[in-house]
């Protein structure tokens, strides 16, 4: 039957089609901004504002984008946002066209700062329409089907395209961005859903409601808390992933992003294999190897001394990612009412992806304290190896006090 889900399901194929469009704008955002930042200055520090720009907003503005998904007409916060964001790629556009200038570099920083606020409201209201979308026994297969898209067209295909588009033209993959965000828009629009009761309680009434919610739910709060450390953990790898690569494996970039690749079959190998494996084994022994495989891949990593043993631990974690992602979505759509689902499950995502800026500063932090009295090898293991100890840490508490079966 999930299989067919796609065919007999008008309103979901509509919003799948336009979750690949928007992801496949996302791949090519992915190489294009960063390459435009090194355009426009040599400043490290300028170039990582940029990116971190992109991030903030998860932490600043996820429960305000939870409040509007749950007051307003989801469908139509989806389309905008959309639409919004095709102009802020189009003004990138435009900046990537004009001459350099002293500044430059900071305008690109305040625009990623609004795409990512626009991809905020975007990514927490498609993720709380999709219950209205498809019926509770079929989360597990659409969750499924829609991550494997994501990591299909948003890291196989849109950074490979944008590096060629980039050797045409270095506005290129925004056009292109833009035109599929428009694109994606229409898509969104044409769901056809039967009327829902917005939230009428004021604004601070309601983010009231859903984070009293929250705290009341404490094994939604427990799941939180893990997947905020998890994610802590896994940004703090990946900040000097690449410098491990190049430092202690001697890889080339070339083999670096074949190893990228790797880890991107695993995330949709994850994806689609998610609903087998929970109606084969069960949901909380699915949970369970999720975080025991993150934590023997991290080891692995930390211990190699090879290109092949980091591409095999990234695979393992990737998929296991995917795994724990379809199943804890799912099990999140099911248990939050449907009317505080859209702050609820912002709440949640702010735990989630609001500890990836500080993941990201720990990483490099480690590195540079650790390298004087250890050496820079065994400095730039240590991140992983913290990794697989503390990810045996989450193990242990998941098996005493997260039990969502």
């Amino acid at each position: 039957m999930s299989s067919l889900l796609l065919i007999r399901n008008r309103n979901y194929r509509l919003l799948f089609t336009a979750g690949a469009l928007t992801n496949l704008g996302d791949g090519l955002i992915m190489l294009a901004v960063p390459w435009l930042a090194t355009l426009l200055t040599r400043d490290p520090v300028a170039i990582a504002a940029v990116a971190a720009a992109g991030r903030l907003p998860w932490l600043f503005f996820a429960l305000p984008a939870g409040v509007m998904a749950d007051r307003g007409d989801r469908r139509k916060l989806i389309a905008r946002a959309d639409m919004l964001r095709a102009a802020l790629v189009l003004a990138i556009l435009m900046l990537a066209l004009s001459e350099p200038v002293a500044g430059a570099i900071w305008a690109l920083a305040g625009l990623a700062f609004l795409l990512g606020s626009a991809e905020v409201l975007r990514d927490n209201a498609a993720q709380t329409i999709l219950p209205e979308i498809v019926p509770a026994s079929d989360l597990e297969a659409a969750n499924g089907q829609m991550w494997s898209a994501e990591q299909l067209t948003g890291q196989f295909i849109g950074p490979p395209l944008a590096g060629l588009l980039i050797a045409a033209g270095v506005g290129l993959p925004f056009g292109l961005d833009a035109a599929a965000l428009v694109l994606a828009a229409g898509f969104v629009w044409l769901i056809a859903l039967q009327p829902r009761t917005p939230v009428k309680a004021s604004f601070g009434k309601a983010l009231r409601e859903g984070i009293a919610f929250m705290g009341s739910d404490r094994l939604l709060l427990r799941l939180a808390v893990v997947l905020g450390i998890a994610n802590f953990l896994a940004t703090a790898t990946i900040t000097v992933q690449v410098l491990y690569a190049q430092e202690v494996l001697g890889l080339s970039a070339a083999e670096y992003g074949l190893i990228l690749s790797v880890g991107a079959v695993g995330a949709i190998t994850g994806s689609l294999i998610a609903p087998r494996l929970v109606r084969h084994l069960g949901r909380q022994t699915c949970l369970y190897l999720s975080i025991f495989t993150w934590g023997a891949g991290y080891g692995m990593i930390g211990a190699s001394s090879t290109g092949a043993v980091m591409a095999a631990a990234l695979f393992a974690v990737m998929t296991a990612a995917m795994v724990w992602n379809v199943i804890t979505v799912s099990w999140r759509q099911r248990r939050i009412p449907t009317e505080l689902l859209g702050r609820v499950n912002s709440i949640y995502r702010c735990f989630g992806w609001g500890s990836m800026p500080l993941g990201a500063v720990a990483g490099g932090a480690m590195v540079s304290l650790l390298e004087t009295g250890m050496g820079r090898d065994m400095a730039l293991r240590a991140p992983f190896l913290f990794a697989a100890a503390s990810c045996l840490c989450l193990l242990v508490y998941a098996v005493f006090r997260l039990r969502l079966d």
